[in-house]
């Protein structure tokens, strides 16, 4: 049997990250894969020891602009195939998706859009939802199985976060957002962790700026889904909460093959 460990991180920033314990931080964890959001450079950006990290394949997607969006991948497996975007140019050009195609699975590593700013972004994000969505359910009626990491940006349920109440008309909690994640499980897809556990107080991201994370205020908005047809191969999910270096903590699924 064939078993992995997959690791997904909004790092905030992969050139901050690496000051802060980071290639420590891979050694000891040791994942098999490990994808990160929210990277914020270009690849050229970047000086080589976060390009060629000994024992792992790296690949990057950038944003149209410096300092903002951007993904990666870090695999000791090599991919059969790796695209940057689902052929959709006004959110392929934000450097948000790295699709990478391995014999058991294509792995889906995303930085989901956050609907803050203003109405117009937060009508972009749920139509990133859903072309995301339509793009994931072709490849799971062509047989493929998948599994789908990153930042979503977007609370589940009251469960998800801290202050439910208080957050029911921010972008993150609206009931349009929660709606998506409900309408995407309905599809055939698997939030991972809620798979092992329905404990509450389980949260990913924690404002920076009130210190919410020594208070555990915080949010599940980065996730592991997984299509129907691979499901019964995830073996443990659970979060990092101890990782720090970001506003937001490491994600974890174990497969098997």
């Amino acid at each position: 049997m064939n078993k992995q460990k997959l690791i997904s991180w909004n790092v905030n920033g992969i050139r901050a990250i690496a000051k802060k314990g980071f290639h420590e931080w891979l050694q000891k964890e040791n994942p098999d894969i490990l994808c990160l959001q929210e990277t914020k450079a270009w690849k050229e950006q970047l000086d080589d020891s976060l390009i060629n990290i000994e024992g792992y394949q790296s690949y990057f997607s950038e944003a149209y602009k410096k300092g903002y969006s951007g993904v990666a991948i870090y695999t000791k497996q090599k991919p059969e195939e790796i695209k940057n975007g689902i052929g959709v140019e006004e959110f392929d050009r934000e450097g948000r998706f790295l699709i990478a195609e391995f014999p058991e699975y294509v792995l889906f590593n995303i930085y989901y859009p956050n609907g803050k700013r203003d109405q117009e972004r937060l009508n972009y994000k749920m139509n990133f939802y859903e072309a995301f969505q339509k793009y994931a359910v072709d490849l799971t009626k062509k047989g493929k199985k998948l599994i789908i990491c990153g930042d979503v940006n977007t609370a589940h349920k009251e469960i998800d976060l801290a202050r439910p109440k208080e957050n029911r008309k921010t972008s993150g909690f609206l009931p349009e957002e929660c709606d998506w994640i409900d309408r995407f499980l309905d599809a055939g897809f698997h939030d991972t962790l809620r798979m092992f556990t329905q404990e509450g107080e389980i949260y990913t991201w924690w404002d920076m700026i009130s210190r919410a994370r020594e208070r555990n205020v915080g949010w599940r908005i980065d996730y592991f889904f997984v299509s129907d047809n691979i499901k019964n191969n995830v073996k443990n999910a659970y979060t990092l909460p101890d990782v720090m270096g970001s506003d937001h903590c490491p994600v974890v699924i174990e497969v098997k093959f």
